[in-house]
Parts: structure tokens; sequence; C-alpha cells
């Protein structure tokens, strides 16, 4: 990791962080977004959030759509809708996936995050995924996005922005 970013995402978390494995996506300041965490963090604890949202603008914007009932309403389109349903259980599986392939822990063998896939209990987390893996994988990941906007326009979270990044027009 390269220590600018571990300084950033210290800075955004307001604390050291714990068991990263790389910057999982960027916003468009450049600043990490996401990161991607093993699933045994370095003490021995079991961490099935394997996609880590450390941007505290987008964490606090995703923590008033939790506060509105967004989770409630998706949690009854699930029940409602077999297609959805059907692609969050492939974002569970994907997200399973790639956390095997950082290592397997039986304490958390086929638990993933963020409710996956019968539930929608963090929107942060889901979002996470999202912006990690990109659109189309987790689909309410991707409405959580829809609706945050452009938070990365009032510039990065902390820091500056590298010369020639900042916010995309």
């Amino acid at each position: 990791m390269d220590p600018a970013d571990v300084a950033a995402i210290a800075d955004q978390l307001g604390r050291a962080p714990r068991g990263i494995e790389a910057v999982g996506h960027r916003c468009p300041c450049g600043n990490p977004d996401v990161v991607t965490t093993r699933p045994r963090l370095p003490n021995g604890t079991p961490f099935p959030t394997t996609f880590y949202l450390t941007c505290p603008r987008a964490a606090s914007l995703i923590g008033t759509l939790e506060g509105s009932g967004l989770m409630k309403e998706m949690q009854a389109r699930l029940g409602e809708d077999p297609e959805l349903a059907a692609a969050y259980t492939a974002a569970h599986e994907q997200y399973l996936a790639f956390r095997y392939s950082l290592g397997e822990v039986p304490e958390i063998e086929g638990i993933s995050a963020g409710g996956m896939p019968d539930r929608v209990k963090c929107l942060h987390v889901l979002a996470g995924h999202a912006l990690a893996a990109g659109p189309g994988v987790n689909p309410l990941g991707d409405e959580v996005l829809e609706r945050l906007g452009e938070w990365w326009s009032a510039g990065p979270c902390v820091g500056e922005c590298a010369p020639g990044d900042g916010p995309q027009a």
C-alpha cells in the first residue's frame, strides 16, 4: 500500500486502518473511498466486510439514507421482485468469491455483508461493494450510489486533490 493512501484512509477513518489488502475504489479526486480488507484482521478477528467505505462524506450521506427508511423499502422490494432478489443473490455470491480469493475464514463461511442475500441491513457496505465491483454487480448498492449523487463535488474529503485530479464534470 502506498503510504499516502494509508495516511488518507487514516484521516478519513480518524484511526489507523486495519487489515487493508488494497484500495478497492478511488473517488474522482484520487483519494481512496473504498478499501478491500482481509477476511481476518491482524488480531485474529474474522471480518466479513471485504469492501469498507472510507469516505466520511459518502458515509454521512448514506447514514441519512438509512435514516430515511430506504432499507425497509429495499427489503420489501426484495420480497416482491424475483429479478431483484436474484440479482442481489448473485451480488452476494460475487462478494463471497472475491473474499475467498483473499483467504478463507471458517467462522464467516457463507456470510457476506450488508444483509445479503436475503436482507438489507447496511447501505454503507452495499455502496462500497458497488463502487469496488463496478456498476451492474450489486443492484441495491448501485441504487444507493444513484441516490447519493456527486458526493465528491465539493472537493476531497481529506487532503487535497492530486495535480490533474479533481471532481469530474
